[in-house]
Parts: C-alpha cells; sequence; structure tokens
C-alpha cells in the first residue's frame, strides 16, 4: 500500500523557518520522484520542490529558489523541505505525492503524479 505522511506544518511570522517532513512507504520511496506541492485558498496546485530517487533535486518553482531545500534520509524514507526566510505568500496546505513519470521530477505537474498524501498547513504572518 502507497502512503505519504506530512509533518511539520504551523505558523510562523514572516521571515522564520519551517521544516516539513514526508514519510514514505518503502516500495515508493526507492522508484519514485518525490515532489512538494502547495495550494493557496482559491488557487490551483502547484508544485514547490522535486526530488529524484538518486537523491538529485530536480526541480524547484522560481518563487522558493534560494529560500526553499529539498532533501532525502534514506534510513528513514523521509522527504523534507526546508523552508526560510517565509513570506506571507507562502501560506498555502502543503502536499508531498510521489510520481513514476519520466517528466515528473524535471516539469512537476498534478497530473504525473499518482499517490498523495494529505497535507500540512503552513501559515505565515506578516
Amino acid at each position: 500500500q502507497v502512503q505519504l505522511a506530512e509533518s511539520g506544518g504551523g505558523s510562523v511570522m514572516a521571515g522564520g523557518s519551517l521544516r516539513l517532513s514526508c514519510v514514505v512507504s518503502e516500495n515508493t520511496y526507492t522508484s519514485n520522484c518525490i515532489g512538494w506541492f502547495r495550494q493557496a485558498p482559491g488557487k490551483e496546485r502547484e508544485g514547490v520542490a522535486t526530488i529524484y530517487p538518486a537523491g538529485f533535486r530536480g526541480y524547484y518553482a522560481d518563487s522558493v529558489k534560494g529560500r526553499f531545500t529539498i532533501s532525502r534520509d534514506n534510513a528513514k524514507r523521509t522527504v523534507s523541505l526546508q523552508m526560510d526566510s517565509l513570506k506571507p505568500e507562502d501560506t498555502a496546505m502543503y502536499y508531498c505525492a510521489a510520481g513514476r513519470s519520466a517528466l515528473s521530477c524535471s516539469a512537476p505537474l498534478v497530473g504525473r503524479f499518482d499517490y498523495w498524501g494529505q497535507g500540512t498547513q503552513v501559515t505565515v504572518s506578516s
């Protein structure tokens, strides 16, 4: 059974940091691109960052480059998203997802990801 479980969301002031974690079931972790997406109220879900099974980083949205870092911890089957210098516009529900498509990591569209977690809320206040 494929499972992805996010944690680490919360409320912070602008300029603060949060670290999101996504624990992934074993088979999915070793063979899929893992991506972080976010969805703000009234907006479409968008790709934030992705990482290949081998650990190479695939994609960062322009809006988060230089502030967010995606990483993998193989011992814990966990993909993390370190978010620094947070801005109010980063406020959203954040989801992790797994995708088998060859394009999943390089061009993370929602339809290229097969499995999703339940999401974790991030709220940034000014």
